[in-house]
């Protein structure tokens, strides 16, 4: 146990005793089929059906608990966040009866804009990042006497997200491996203090996004990677350009290792968790899914691994798209063009065939008389579901073996 750490393990445990009546000591699932595809055995942490949708909860209610107690909430507290944060701080404001404001990027899913005043705070939608949105926050705290919620930045913040480690440890005494999603790096921090101040052995890695990484080099070299101002990804929980600064002392010392992932794979990973929990994990809530399910962190057959799937807040016009997306990627849902002579019986000839492979058409759409479509002839797309990549292999070589003309539409590489 480290003697220098920035929280003590006994405060750490304080705190998660004090958040009792406020969040759930949520449920951890060891999933066999998926412990089995990955060679290890796998549990999962479904803050995603915590209070009010994430982790965040945890931090934001301890904040404000320690708020009152020294009298320094002011006329309320404010947050800016691009969802899940700032659910969480209007939640534990309202049970506490205090006004909160947010801000949120003009691109938060609408959602979670509409989860936070459904909880009685007050919302402002400002700039496009969570940068801008902080400074605006921070403008309105000083104007209005407000007390300001950083969203991982804050050694208050970090204590309470701890109290998810705790429990993971609890429910898994025999647990090697921690898998966290990694933003700001709060939730990271806590994890990792509560996992190594009781077992330095335990390895703790970090998930990031490929196009959103500051922290993606920060284990190697110290460096903190800048980010694109348009850089994209369909983990909005996660889309933070900066790397805090408490954060960073923790991470150095306490995480193992930091990986990143696509979002091809975080969309396959959506779609994975649902069908083997039954359970909506948000972009961000499913990188270290993705991250094992593409071998980016190493596991062998005697480690107990436990992922957090830290946030459900999905915006629900990104769960088809993500859903579709991950089924092309993983090989079960295909998009052909077929050219075929415009000929009574040909179509039926071609579904025909599809049939007796024992594929599911979703889409059919039929097209002659466009300028790539040679005269006589006409072509047909076909959207259609398969059993994965050698069921769609079959299909294309049995086409081509009758001398039809079959380009592939879905790609791999297209974001949803």
């Amino acid at each position: 146990m480290h003697d220098d750490a920035p929280l003590s393990l006994r405060y750490l445990q304080a705190t998660r005793a004090s958040l009792q009546d406020a969040v759930i000591h949520t449920a951890q699932w060891r999933n066999d089929p998926l412990s089995t595809d990955l060679g290890t055995s796998l549990a999962f942490k479904l803050e995603n059906l915590q209070r009010a949708g994430s982790f965040k909860i945890r931090g934001a209610t301890h904040k404000i608990a320690r708020l009152i107690a020294t009298d320094a909430q002011g006329n309320g507290v404010i947050a800016a966040s691009a969802g899940n944060h700032a659910q969480g701080v209007a939640r534990a404001a309202d049970l506490s009866g205090l006004r909160a404001v947010v801000v949120m990027p003009t691109n938060a899913p609408l959602t979670k804009i509409e989860a936070c005043r459904k909880m009685g705070a007050e919302v402002h939608l400002h700039g496009t990042n969570l940068e801008q949105s902080t400074e605006l926050a921070l403008e309105i705290a000083q104007r209005d006497n407000l007390a300001f919620l950083s969203p991982y930045d804050d050694w208050d913040v970090i204590a309470g997200q701890a109290s998810c480690g705790l429990e993971m440890l609890e429910d898994a005494p025999d647990m090697t491996l921690a898998v966290v999603p990694l933003g700001g790096g709060g939730l990271l921090s806590g994890v990792a203090l509560a996992l190594k101040l009781q077992n330095p052995a335990i390895r703790v890695v970090g998930v990031q996004t490929d196009t959103v990484a500051p922290w993606r080099r920060f284990l190697v070299d110290g460096s903190i990677e800048e980010v694109a101002p348009d850089a994209h990804t369909i983990a909005d929980g996660i889309k933070v350009k900066r790397a805090g600064k408490l954060t960073r002392q923790v991470i150095a010392r306490y995480v193992d290792d930091i990986v990143t992932v696509s979002d091809n794979a975080i969309a396959e990973a959506i779609v994975t968790l649902l069908e083997h929990t039954h359970t909506i994990g948000e972009g961000a809530g499913v990188t270290g899914l993705a991250a094992l399910m593409r071998g980016k962190i190493r596991v062998s057959d005697q480690d107990r691994v436990v992922c957090v799937i830290s946030g459900g807040n999905v915006d629900m016009s990104l769960v088809g798209r993500s859903i579709d997306y991950g089924l092309a990627s993983s090989g079960r849902l295909i998009s052909l063009s077929v050219i075929i002579q415009d000929t009574p019986g040909n179509l039926a000839h071609l579904l025909d065939t599809v049939a007796r492979l024992g594929m599911n058409i979703r889409h059919v759409e039929h097209r002659r008389g466009e300028l790539h479509v040679p005269i006589g002839t006409t072509q047909v797309i076909l959207e259609m579901e398969t059993r994965g990549p050698e069921h769609q292999k079959q299909l294309i070589a049995l086409l081509e073996e009758e001398r039809l003309q079959v380009d592939i539409l879905t790609s791999k590489h297209d974001t949803p």
